[in-house]
C-alpha cells in the first residue's frame, strides 16, 4: 500500500508503464493518458497519484477507463471528482468513485469526504457500484446503490472484472479467492507514515470528546498490543487476520438489514479484539506480567473499528525496527510533551550513553527511572545489531532462529526498567513490545524504594542487589524527597548528615530532605555488581556546588570516575528544562576498595584535626568562640533581668561582632584544612585518568531543531576505547 518505500515503487512502475511522468525537480506530475499536469508538491496530489497507479497496476483497470478530475454537476454547482473508474472504454458508465485526501486529514474531514463522494455518486449515472475514499493512511470502501439510502461498507473495491468481493481484505501472504478477488498481505511502512497513523488514530479516539487524550492513549496502546499479538499468532497462508474489518453480509437489500449487518461487523470486530487482548493477558499473567493488562478494552465498537482502519494492513512485526521505534517515540513525544516531558531523554543523548558502554547479550541492564524506555530500547537495538552481525545477517534479511533467540533472550531476561508513573510504565512496556518484546521486566514503582521492597511489590525476583552490570538512567532533576513523606529516606547514607570532621561537636542526623538525582546515584550502588557501570545524567550542581561536597566524597569513595561529559545548556530545553547538565560514567568499586578509601579519608581528616597546626588552631578558635559567647550570653541575661534594654542591645551587638570575627578566622582555617586534606588524599590514592569532554553541539538546538553537527558520536567512539582499556587493565596509557 502507501508507504514511502512502496510509493516510490508504485510511482516508478507508473513511470515505467507510461502512466505518469514526474518532472526532474519533482514539482510536477503528468498523467500521460489524459495529458494533465498537476502540482506534485501538493500532499493531496501525491495520494491521488498513488491511488491512480494502484487502480491500474494493482486492481488491473485499463488506464483508458480511469479518468481523473472529472466534472460532475451536483445540484446547481459543477464539482470535480478526483477519480472515476468506468465500466466501458467510452467512459460513459461510471463504476467506482474515488475521493482522495491528504494524510493529515481529521476524522471529521474524512467523513465530509465520504459525503462528498456519495454526492458525486448520486449525481452520476446509475451504474456506480462502489465508492473508495482514501487519505493514503486510511481507506474506506462502500457498495453503492442509488435506490437505497444507506451506506454499506465493504472491505475493498473489486479487481477488474471481478464480481464478488471477499468478506475480508488481509490474509497471511495474500492469496486469491475462488471468485478471483486478490487478498492483500500485510505491508511494511516507514517512520513518517507510521507516526501519522498513530497520531491520526489517537486523534480519532479523543477528538469527539468521549475520551480524554490520556484515556485515548491507553486504549490505543491496548489495540497496538492486539495488533502485534495477532500478527504473531500461527496461521496458514491465505488465512485471514483477526485484527481487520470482516464484513457481515446483510440478509437482504433492505436498508435495515444493511445497517444491522454493518453494526454486527463492528461488534464482531470488537469481540475479536477483546478475545485477542484476553488471550494475550493470560499469557502475560503466566509470565507474571499484569501491569499492562490491568484493565480491559473500554472502547465501543465504532471507536475500535476506527482505529483498526488505520492499522489493519500494517505489518508491525516486520516494519523496520528503527522506523517503528522512532515513530512510536515521536508520537509519544507529541502526546506527552509538557507535563510529562521529563520522561523523554533526547535520542542523541541516549545513543551516546549506550554506544559508549560495552553492553552485550550476556550483561544485565537496568534503568531505575526508565520513562518511556528509551535507554532500554537502544540497549536492545545495540545487542540485536551485534548479534545479527555475528551471524552475518544483513539489515532487511530474515534472522535464523538461533540469532533471534540470542538477542530475544537478552530482551526477555536481561533488560529491566523501573518507572514511577503507571501510564508511562505501561507505555514503556508497549514501546518494548513494538520493538519485538522485552517488556516483562519493566515495572511501575518508585525507583528509590529498597530492592527488597521492590521485589515484594512487583513479585519480580530479577531486581536483585549487586546483580546488574550496567545502569543507564536520566533521573528526574529538582524533585525533593522529604523525610516526612518517604519512609525510606533514612535508609540512604546520602539521606543523613555525617559528623562534620571540621566541626568536632557536630552529630550525625537525618536530613529533612534530599534531591532525587542524588539518591538515584546511591541507589545504583545497591543494584550494581562490583565493577559495574553507572551512566547517569546529572545537573551541574552535583559537580560544582560547594554544598554538595559530601555527595562528591560519596562518589569518590564508591565509584571510579570514568568520564565526565559536559552537555550544552540547551540539551533539555526542548523538554522544558534549561538546567546545565553532565553525563557521568562511574565504575563501582569492590567493597574492600571502598572501605580502604573511606578509612584513608577518615585517617587523614582525624590526623589533620589532631596533629596539624591548622587543626589545633581550629579547635582553639572554636573553644575561644564558645567561651566568649558563653560569657556574653550570661551578661545579656543579667541585663535582661534588670530590664536594662540599652545595655542588652550593646551586648548583643558585641556578641554579633565576636561571632563575625571568629567565624571569619574559623572559615579561613577550615578552607586551609580542606585544601590540605584534598592534597594529601589525592597523593595517597592510586591515581587514575578521567575521560573529560565538552559537547557544544549535540545535534539539535534549544527548540529541538536539528543542527546536523552532532559531536556526541565522535566523543562516544573515543570514550568506548577508553572504557575498553579500563576493562583490559591498560588505562595507564596516559601516564
Amino acid at each position: 500500500m502507501k508507504t514511502n518505500e512502496v510509493i516510490k515503487k508504485i510511482i516508478l512502475e507508473g513511470q515505467n508503464n507510461n502512466l505518469i511522468k514526474i518532472s526532474d525537480d519533482s514539482s510536477t506530475i503528468t498523467y500521460i493518458n489524459q495529458n494533465i499536469s498537476r502540482n506534485y508538491n501538493n500532499p493531496e496530489e501525491k495520494v491521488q497519484a498513488e491511488t491512480f497507479c494502484e487502480l491500474v497496476l494493482k486492481y488491473n483497470y485499463p488506464v483508458e477507463q480511469v479518468r481523473q478530475y472529472v466534472k460532475v454537476t451536483v445540484g446547481s454547482d459543477v464539482k470535480e471528482a478526483d477519480i472515476i473508474v468506468y465500466n466501458d472504454s467510452a467512459c460513459k458508465k461510471p463504476h467506482i468513485i474515488v475521493e482522495c485526501k491528504k494524510e493529515e486529514i481529521t476524522e471529521q474531514e474524512f467523513k465530509q469526504a465520504v459525503r462528498q463522494a456519495y454526492a458525486y455518486a448520486f449525481a452520476t449515472a446509475g451504474t456506480v457500484k462502489y465508492i473508495w475514499v482514501t487519505s493514503g493512511i486510511k481507506d474506506e470502501y462502500y457498495s453503492f446503490d442509488k435506490e437505497i439510502d444507506s451506506r454499506e461498507s465493504v472491505t475493498d473495491i473489486p479487481q477488474y472484472k471481478v464480481e464478488r468481493l471477499a468478506s475480508y481484505k488481509f490474509a497471511k501472504n495474500g492469496g486469491v479467492t475462488e471468485d478471483g478477488q486478490k487478498l492483500s498481505p500485510l505491508y511494511t511502512v516507514e517512520e513518517s507514515e507510521l507516526t501519522n497513523r498513530f497520531k491520526q488514530a489517537h486523534q480519532a479516539l479523543w477528538g469527539g470528546g468521549e475520551l480524554n487524550p490520556s484515556e485515548a492513549f491507553d486504549e490505543l496502546d491496548k489495540l497496538i498490543f492486539c495488533k502485534i499479538f495477532d500478527e504473531k499468532k500461527k496461521r496458514k497462508n491465505g488465512d485471514p487476520y483477526d485484527f481487520q474489518i470482516i464484513k457481515v453480509e446483510p440478509k437482504s437489500r433492505d436498508k435495515r438489514d444493511i445497517e444491522k449487518a454493518d453494526k454486527e461487523t463492528s461488534e464482531n470486530l470488537l469481540k475479536r479484539l477483546i478475545s485477542l487482548y484476553e488471550e494475550g493477558k493470560q499469557i502475560g499473567e503466566r509470565k507474571n506480567d499484569t501491569e499492562i493488562f490491568r484493565e480491559g478494552i473500554k472502547l465501543n465498537a465504532v471507536k475500535a473499528r476506527t482505529v483498526v482502519g488505520y492499522l489493519e494492513g500494517v505489518d508491525l512485526l516486520h516494519t523496520d525496527l528503527d522506523s517503528k521505534g522512532r515513530a512510536f517515540e515521536t508520537f509519544m513525544g507529541s502526546f506527552f510533551r509538557g507535563d510529562f516531558g521529563q520522561y523523554f531523554t533526547p535520542r542523541n543523548i541516549v545513543s551516546f550513553i549506550v554506544d559508549s558502554l560495552p553492553i552485550d547479550e550476556t550483561k544485565r541492564v537496568l534503568d531505575t527511572s526508565c520513562g518511556s524506555g528509551g535507554f532500554l530500547l537502544h540497549a536492545l537495538d545495540k545487542v540485536r545489531k551485534e548479534v545479527r552481525a555475528f551471524y552475518g545477517i544483513k539489515e532487511g534479511e530474515r534472522e535464523t532462529q538461533e540469532c533471534h533467540d540470542q538477542w530475544h533472550d537478552f530482551a526477555e531476561y536481561n533488560l529491566y526498567g523501573i518507572e514511577i508513573n503507571e501510564q508511562i510504565s505501561r507505555t514503556a512496556k508497549m514501546n518494548m513490545i513494538i520493538h519485538d518484546d522485552g517488556h516483562t521486566n519493566v515495572v511501575s514503582a518508585d525507583g528509590l524504594i529498597s530492592p527488597n521492597d521492590l521485589r515484594i511489590k512487583t513479585n519480580n525476583d530479577g531486581f536483585k542487589e549487586n546483580s546488574f552490570n550496567y545502569i543507564i538512567t536520566n533521573p528526574p532533576f529538582g524533585s525533593i524527597v522529604k523525610q516526612t513523606e518517604k519512609a525510606y529516606l533514612h535508609q540512604y547514607k546520602l539521606g543523613t548528615k555525617d559528623i562534620d570532621w571540621l566541626n568536632p561537636n557536630s552529630r550525625a542526623s537525618e536530613r529533612p530532605s534530599q534531591s532525587t538525582e542524588v539518591l538515584f546515584i546511591e541507589q545504583a550502588e545497591k543494584y550494581l555488581v562490583e565493577g559495574g557501570y553507572l551512566a547517569i545524567v546529572v545537573p551541574d550542581g552535583i559537580l560544582t556546588n560547594s554544598s554538595m561536597q559530601y555527595v562528591r566524597d560519596y562518589i569518590s569513595d564508591t565509584f571510579r570516575i570514568v568520564a565526565v561529559i559536559s552537555m550544552p545548556q540547551t540539551a533539555f530545553s526542548a523538554n522544558g528544562a534549561g538546567v546545565k547538565s553532565f553525563v557521568m560514567f562511574l565504575k563501582k568499586y569492590s567493597a574492600l576498595e571502598k572501605q580502604i578509601r573511606i578509612d584513608l579519608r577518615n585517617n587523614i581528616q582525624n590526623n589533620l584535626i589532631s596533629n596539624s597546626d591548622d587543626g589545633n588552631r581550629l579547635l582553639e578558635l572554636l573553644k575561644k568562640k564558645k567561651d566568649k559567647i558563653g560569657k556574653i550570653n550570661k551578661q545579656i541575661k543579667q541585663e535582661e533581668k534588670a530590664e536594662n534594654k540599652s545595655e542588652v542591645e550593646i551586648l548583643k551587638n558585641r556578641k554579633q561582632a565576636i561571632i563575625e570575627e571568629y567565624d571569619e578566622q574559623i572559615e579561613f582555617t577550615k578552607e586551609n584544612l580542606s585544601d590540605v586534606y584534598l592534597e594529601q588524599y589525592k597523593q595517597r590514592l592510586n591515581d587514575y585518568p578521567i575521560f573529560m569532554a565538552i559537547a557544544e553541539d549535540i545535534g539539535y538546538d534549544a527548540t529541538g531543531k536539528e543542527t546536523n553537527r552532532n559531536e556526541l558520536p565522535a566523543i562516544s567512539k573515543e570514550l568506548a576505547k577508553f572504557i575498553k582499556t579500563i576493562e583490559e587493565g591498560k588505562d595507564r596509557f596516559f601516564q
